[in-house]
């Protein structure tokens, strides 16, 4: 087992009169050489963004991109003709394939009256595809009643051996995720490459406290807990590939 811990403030940071977005791997402007990637994740990016502004359209290609939101809502639309509204709770994956274009904007929705009043806050994952060629597809889920009881669930998975709420076009990568109250414990699922995060709360794993925002990063885990000391969100990353790899 070998993991570093990485933590909220350390984060590079962007900042605009709209947004506020943290960078947990090289990304726009912010480039390290020595931190561009782990196992097959691009990016993470926890985002605030304030009401009635947002992503106008933009383009990606050959790229999964999952979507949580902690607090708020995000208003989705795409040029496939795909739109929604994302909340805690409900994930979403756009795989971006050939080429597609979105705009993400906090702005209001119908059947979401508070939507587009106040900041949303949420984070979004890059990863790569397995292939390259794919038609854009779309997908949600609200797994909200799923994580009541605090376990880890999957949430968005390209593996054939996991039953995920969402698909990704990545056979090795799982995104897990959980709710633990106080001193409930998950376990980390076993595999080469993890990064768990911590969304909010406090947790403690490998005598360590960790807090909102600070994140695990390692190789070869599997089995060790990770305990709640107040009531905490989790996203794990499970991943058995690194880039570049066959």
């Amino acid at each position: 087992m070998t993991y570093t811990v990485h933590y909220s403030s350390d984060r590079a940071t962007t900042t605009t009169e709209w947004l506020r977005s943290r960078h947990s791997f090289s990304f726009g402007d912010h480039y390290d050489p020595a931190n561009t990637h782990h196992g097959m994740l691009l990016a993470v990016n926890e985002e605030t963004v304030a009401a009635q502004q947002g992503f106008d359209t933009h383009p990606h290609r050959e790229t999964e991109i999952v979507t949580w939101v902690l607090d708020g809502s995000l208003v989705h639309q795409d040029s496939a003709g795909h739109s929604g509204v994302i909340y805690p709770g409900l994930a979403q994956r756009m795989s971006a394939g050939t080429g597609v274009e979105h705009s993400e904007r906090n702005d209001t929705w119908s059947s979401r009256p508070d939507s587009g009043h106040t900041p949303v806050r949420f984070v979004q994952m890059w990863l790569m595809p397995d292939e390259y060629g794919l038609a854009p597809s779309y997908g949600q889920s609200d797994v909200d009643g799923d994580l009541a009881d605090g376990e880890l669930i999957a949430v968005a998975s390209g593996s054939p051996s996991i039953d995920s709420a969402i698909r990704v076009a990545n056979r090795n990568a799982t995104m897990y995720a959980a709710r633990p109250t106080t001193g409930q414990q998950i376990v980390i699922p076993p595999t080469r490459f993890t990064m768990a995060l911590v969304t909010r709360g406090s947790v403690v794993f490998d005598a360590g406290p960790l807090g909102a925002g600070d994140a695990i990063r390692g190789t070869d885990l599997g089995g060790e807990p990770i305990t709640a000391v107040s009531d905490a969100e989790i996203l794990i990353w499970s991943m058995n590939r690194a880039l570049g790899e066959q």
